[in-house]
């Protein structure tokens, strides 16, 4: 970016995982970081690596208005918007209450376009900027049992492409990082999601499947096969950093070979060949 425009970085969903190692790198290079999340609490000891804090809850407009503004106020505009707050709802489609259901479009895209509509206007009149938005090895597949996960991640790469060619000619650029397999507590909440779906252990046509998408949830984070080709999440900060500051970014970064092979595989296969995959990982609900 040009070195007259604001550098200063806002980075959404900073309590944890890639949010967090995200901050910290950053700021303890020196860079004016942002780091936000819906409770300051959650991210006090960020201030102690260079951060400055700020409270933004994505899924609240004049939350989200207030960060931004208080970013422009102190910095001109915002340099880099890095949009990373988001989470797993796991459960079968029929199954899932509508307000849940809601509740995972509001943070993961709903959010991330609201503050993209806010950060824009100053970064146009500066004819600089850099969007990166956290989307997953999951835009390119469905696993059962995650159909409205996935279905917001596909959802964000068809409006990053939009979007990148819509402000490349105002000086901003825009990149998708494609995480694979990340050793963070995502997989703890997207299990705790999944339960919250089913609170009372209930019963009913998908309960076997449900058990078993929480079993394989927590192999997969934890000494399964996939765990061996996840990383920690400061490889993913690093690929971040290597997005601010290429000249000509990618379009899209990916991280760990977990997305590498899993990606590979999808793409090779058919769909009922993948799907005969997933048979063997998952019980089909109906059939015994």
């Amino acid at each position: 970016m040009s070195s007259s425009a604001s550098q200063a970085i806002l980075i959404t969903g900073c309590s944890s995982g890639i949010g967090r190692a995200t901050a910290q790198r950053l700021a303890r290079q020196g860079r004016t970081v942002y780091a936000t999340a819906r409770t300051l609490d959650a991210i006090a000891d960020l201030e102690r690596d260079g951060c400055k804090l700020l409270q933004l809850d994505v899924t609240d407009d004049a939350s989200s208005a207030a960060a931004v503004k208080a970013v422009e106020e102190a910095e001109g505009a915002v340099g880099v918007l890095i949009n990373n707050a988001g989470y797993s709802q796991s459960g079968a489609i029929e199954d899932v209450p509508l307000d849940l259901v809601r509740t995972q479009f509001e943070t993961n895209t709903f959010g991330l376009v609201r503050l993209t509509q806010l950060v824009l206007p100053g970064m146009r009149a500066q004819g600089a900027g850099r969007i990166i938005n956290i989307s997953s090895m999951g835009a390119n597949f469905t696993f059962p049992g995650g159909g409205y996960y996935h279905a917001t991640k596909y959802a964000m790469e068809a409006i990053s492409d939009a979007l990148r060619f819509e402000v490349e000619g105002f000086g901003v650029k825009v990149v998708v990082i494609q995480p694979g397999l990340i050793r963070t507590h995502f997989g703890d909440r997207a299990i705790a999601q999944l339960e919250q779906a089913h609170p009372d252990g209930e019963g009913g046509p998908y309960e076997g499947f449900s058990d078993k998408v929480a079993a394989a949830t927590r192999d997969v984070y934890g000494k399964g096969v996939m765990a061996k080709l996840g990383v920690g999440p400061d490889h993913v900060a690093k690929v971040i950093e290597k997005a601010i500051d290429a000249d000509r970014p990618r379009t899209r970064y990916r991280v760990a070979p977990s997305a590498y092979v899993m990606i590979g595989l999808r793409r090779l296969l058919p769909d009922r060949a993948w799907d005969a995959v997933m048979r063997g990982q998952f019980p089909q609900p109906g059939r015994s």
